[in-house]
């Protein structure tokens, strides 16, 4: 066996139906696009969502929702982080360029902490934004709270 007498399996391969070559084919004349309408012009392209004239599924539902424009994402920060970075890194005060270098926020994001988890080390602490039990946890510890 050779690579130029390979052949696919008997019966495995068709010939195309080649479309629009006259009577004698038996696919000319509307060459199986029907008679008339949209889809048997050339550079016929449905629009997406149309459903053949009926009324199309995001017409026929209501409008709802709202965006406030004046919405902040804040990237939310635990107590616990905190404290495994004052013990890691051993800093007395934890801002944003700190939480670059721990790998919690890549410095673009605004940052609010949360009271989850437990802060024992007495640091100052930078952010856009605290929890009032944040606030009042990293005070309990002896540390410092500075909104940004």
């Amino acid at each position: 066996m050779k690579l130029n007498n390979l052949k696919p399996a008997a019966g495995s391969t068709h010939s195309r139906r080649r479309i629009g070559r006259g009577p004698g084919s038996g696919l000319g004349g509307t060459s199986t696009r029907g008679h008339k309408g949209a889809k048997a012009r050339s550079g016929y392209k449905r629009k997406i969502g149309f459903e053949g004239g009926q009324m199309p599924l995001q017409r026929r539902l209501p409008k709802f929702g709202f965006k406030n424009i004046n919405h902040k994402e804040y990237l939310p920060v635990n107590l616990s982080t905190l404290q495994k970075i004052a013990e890691s890194m051993n800093v007395e005060k934890i801002g944003i360029a700190e939480l670059v270098k721990a790998g919690v926020t890549n410095g673009k994001e605004l940052v609010k902490v949360l009271a989850n988890g437990e802060l024992t080390a007495k640091v100052t602490v930078e952010a856009n934004a605290f929890s009032k039990t944040a606030e009042a946890a990293i005070k309990a510890a002896g540390g410092d709270v500075v909104v940004l």
